[in-house]
């Protein structure tokens, strides 16, 4: 049943605009919707690999940015063009610049091209890569494809103005916040609250008391699959209605529902829900229902292949435009002929910025285009016309759309063609011009995985360690503990959040005493939370924060995994070096015992954090100087403690805060001549251990430490090594196939170390499956020292059987 559109005089959010306001909304709604079937027919025309947009949703994210103030941060999704042109953060050129995926970052500046259109971001840092002031401008988090993988972020940009607010150590931080006014924004479609992360971060909203405002864009549908397969009772609000408070002063959220087509009841419910966030720090649920989506998910398929006929004329009746425009002429607010003239001046600024945002994207291809013909003909003329080179270059020149890599492979295809002819200066010509443009290529699309300004890891200076002459032994905990104690004593900045991190100074106690000393705000109980532990860290870590975020066990990563590899990792590289998020992670893992307690899946993690660091200290001596540089880093990163030394006794050093150890260097802990042992982490004692062991029978083995996996030996000592030994082992407690396959692949590929190899390299792991619980099943199931004893044995049989006779 239609239900009438409220009057101006019901709505006092209405009352606050003028009749200029007004129409300036409905141009906008008109620009986003003609920007929406443009992109569309772009795809089509093939001048775009895909699209996605943000009609039918227009009027509802106008009403969301007359409530967006500076300061503020969004975490959305990529239906929200309408929101980011309306909160000035977004042109009609720059959407069309990143539909065609251009690579610049003046032209696109939330990817440089490298997301697919709709991947909304501002840019946070400087050219320098230092944050740029927050407060004074409109704020949005890159976006991120995967459903619902914008909400534990959310709760992180929400929970920095709760620490802003609370903690008078930070009011000096005006760049970051003003007493933490800032709303966090999120957005998310209907369907997309089915998944986990969404329930698991409105709970910690609603435990934490936070300053965030989530929208649902519900439109009945996710892709083809209607609300009834996809929410309990078919209402997000519905489900929900749990978490409302029961009054003021009281935990929990407000919920409202309000009509996605109803633009004065918008604009009041926006403006309420906003000054509730900002205002008490309640977090606010606010489903946005009757919201029609005329072009169906994407430009993948056609909605009316599941959409009934019934759906699609309730569509077209209830579109928010079609309704804006009729409460216009019955308030009275405007006539027929000044909406037609708006609508259609709408239209022509979509075409006008449409048209220049290709001319800037394909302007310049046509020009390298041309550049490279210039230097093929000249090659043509070198080697003659009348050959498969000359057809390639014509194939080049009536390309009518060409794009860079089909430059770069006739570039290629042409020296292939000319090999073995004499040189000439075409040749050479075609040569450089290709290396000109695999350069730029390189810049264009595959720099800032990590950070390249000052405060990138590399450029940290490096602190030795000091030790007194009488430097107590104390147990491993307490070096981390002194850590810190010191760190957090130094920047303010610096707070630690995880499930028994506070009240008791975490499973392990490298906090404890923290909390009592630095306050809950700065050393923090969560719940049993990973997934939005990260996000937690991730969105405070964007507003100039410096979280360190543990997860209790290396086996509950998994429950993070995806906003550690979706967000956080690629964060510098999808913004082209626009935002960063400078957080650690910190966990233990190794020797444990049991199915569920014993895991080292470093393979897992090696491919999924490509854009972090790994540190793999040994002990926590490492570990504190891994900490102490990352702290003063810009990147993110994950650091693996080892469980069982704890409590393993540890010289304190006397700089235990300020001492640095760079990333990227391995150590070695024991010389040797025969063989080369690589490993990590707590697999050091028992090599340490079983290399004893075999000096015992005559086999020298140098014993090294990698440190890190990322980055890996960046100054080949490994290689160095072997030109020295001739032989290798990698040992680890991963799977077969796993870290060991990653470390031979580093030190044979990457350093051309195969040569110097006099036997073939050996790898050892644990087993596939996980280990059993016990001793007996850690000692059968993970390498030890008897194992590798045989396997160097072994090795050293095959080259010298008389010196070293069969054991068994």
């Amino acid at each position: 049943m239609s239900v009438p559109l409220l009057a101006a005089t019901e709505a006092p959010a209405l009352l606050a605009l003028s009749k200029a306001d007004i129409l300036d909304d409905y141009r906008l709604g008109w620009e986003s919707r003609h920007a929406s079937l443009a992109g569309r027919r772009e795809v089509f025309m093939g001048k775009a690999k895909f699209g996605i947009f943000g009609d039918g949703k227009e009027l509802p994210q106008l009403a969301m940015a007359r409530a967006f103030k500076a300061g503020d941060f969004r975490a959305g999704y990529y239906r929200d063009q309408t929101f980011m042109v309306a909160a000035g953060e977004l042109t009609w050129e720059q959407y069309f610049a990143q539909l065609y995926a251009h690579p610049d970052p003046e032209a696109d500046p939330a990817t440089a091209g490298r997301c697919m259109n709709g991947h909304f971001a501002t840019r946070l840092l400087d050219e320098d890569g230092h944050f740029k002031p927050q407060t004074s401008s409109k704020n949005s988090s890159a976006d991120i494809s995967p459903t619902a993988g914008q909400m534990p972020r959310l709760v992180g940009l929400a929970y920095a103005s709760k620490l802003y607010r609370q903690n008078p150590e930070l009011h000096p931080f005006s760049d970051f916040s003003v007493n933490g006014n800032e709303v966090a924004f999120g957005t998310i479609g209907n369907a997309s609250t089915s998944e986990g992360m969404f329930f698991e971060a409105l709970n910690a909203a609603g435990v934490l008391q936070i300053p965030l405002l989530i929208s649902v864009w519900d439109d009945h549908y996710g892709i083809s699959v209607p609300a009834e397969y996809q929410t309990t009772k078919q209402s997000i609000s519905a489900l929900m209605a749990g978490l409302q408070r029961e009054g003021e002063g009281q935990d929990g959220f407000e919920i409202y529902v309000v009509r996605g087509w109803d633009y004065p009841t918008l604009l009041d419910t926006y403006q309420r829900a906003a000054a509730v966030c900002r205002e008490q720090h309640v977090p606010v649920l606010l489903h946005v229902t009757e919201v029609t989506q005329p072009q169906g998910h994407s430009t993948s398929g056609s909605h009316e292949r599941y959409k009934p006929k019934a759906r699609l004329s309730w569509e077209e009746e209830h579109d928010c435009l079609t309704k804006m425009r009729e409460w216009l002429l019955t308030e009275g607010i405007a006539g027929e002929d000044e909406l037609a003239q708006i609508e259609k001046n709408a239209a022509a600024t979509i075409k006008q910025a449409r048209t220049a945002a290709w001319a800037a994207f394909f302007n310049p291809i046509q020009q390298e285009r041309e550049e490279a013909l210039v230097v093929l003909n000249q090659l043509v003329a070198d080697n003659g016309a009348e050959n498969q080179l000359a057809e390639l270059v014509k194939g080049l020149q009536t390309n009518v759309t060409p794009i860079r890599a089909d430059i770069v492979r006739t570039l290629r295809k042409a020296l292939r063609a000319v090999r073995g002819n004499k040189p000439t200066a075409g040749r050479r010509a075609t040569q450089r011009l290709l290396e000109e443009c695999l350069a730029n290529s390189s810049d264009y699309y595959n720099s800032y995985l990590f950070s390249q300004s000052e405060e990138a890891v590399g450029n940290i200076e490096e602190v030795p360690v000091e030790y007194a002459a009488d430097a107590p032994q104390v147990d491993g905990r307490e070096v981390l503990q002194a850590c810190f104690t010191a760190n957090f004593e130094r920047d303010p900045r610096i707070f630690a959040i995880g499930e028994d991190v506070g009240q008791i100074g975490d499973v392990n106690q490298a906090f404890a005493g923290l909390q009592e000393k630095f306050g809950e705000l700065r050393v923090t109980d969560t719940g049993i939370r990973e997934c939005t532990i990260i996000g937690q860290g991730i969105g405070a870590a964007l507003r100039g924060l410096r979280p360190i975020t543990e997860i209790q066990y290396l086996d509950y990563l998994l429950y993070a995994i995806q906003p550690l590899s979706d967000d956080l990792a690629c964060l510098q590289y999808r913004t082209k070096g626009g935002q960063k998020a400078p957080l650690i992670v910190r966990t233990r893992g190794h020797r444990l015992e049991g199915v569920w307690h014993s895991g080292s899946p470093i393979q897992m993690i090696l491919g999924a954090i490509r854009g972090m660091h790994l540190c793999v200290p040994r002990d926590m001596t490492q570990a504190a100087g891994f900490y102490n540089t990352l702290l003063r880093s810009d990147e993110p990163a994950l650091v693996i403690e080892c469980l069982n030394g704890y409590r393993l006794k540890e010289k304190l050093p006397t700089n235990v805060g300020e001492f640095t150890l760079p990333l990227g260097q391995p150590e070695v802990l024991r010389e040797g001549a025969d063989i080369t042992l690589v490993t990590y982490g707590s697999m050091c004692r028992i090599v340490l251990d079983a290399a004893k062991q075999l000096a015992e029978v005559g086999i020298s083995a140098e014993v090294i430490d990698v440190q890190t996996l990322l980055p890996f030996d960046t100054d080949q000592l490994i290689a160095d090594s072997l030109r020295k030994t001739g032989r290798v082992v990698f040992a680890d407690e991963d799977v077969p196939g796993g870290a060991t396959a990653y470390m031979m692949q580093q030190v044979l590929d990457n350093q051309n170390a195969y040569q110097l190899l006099d036997s073939a390299p050996r790898c050892l792991t644990a087993q596939a499956h996980r280990p059993p619980y016990g001793s007996d099943g850690d000692y059968f199931s993970k390498p030890n020292v008897e194992d590798l004893f045989d396997l160097v044995y072994e090795m050293m049989r095959e080259v010298e059987p008389a010196k070293y006779p069969a054991i068994y």
